[in-house]
């Protein structure tokens, strides 16, 4: 199972139920985390909102 690398929190996936890329939250602090590896499952932050939502606004 995969750790949280903001509170260490074990976060419960089923790796057969996300892609690579997918945003997920941590149950226990609630930050924002992208899906970054598949085998083994790898979570990072997740980049802000904001910038996402700016993408192809030109």
């Amino acid at each position: 199972m995969p750790l949280c690398p903001a509170c260490d929190a074990e976060i419960e996936l089923d790796e057969l139920d996300v892609d690579k890329g997918e945003i997920v939250s941590c149950p226990e602090c609630g930050v924002d985390l992208e899906v970054v590896g598949l085998s083994p499952l790898e979570l990072d932050a997740a980049p802000p909102a904001d910038d996402q939502d700016d993408w192809g606004d030109s």
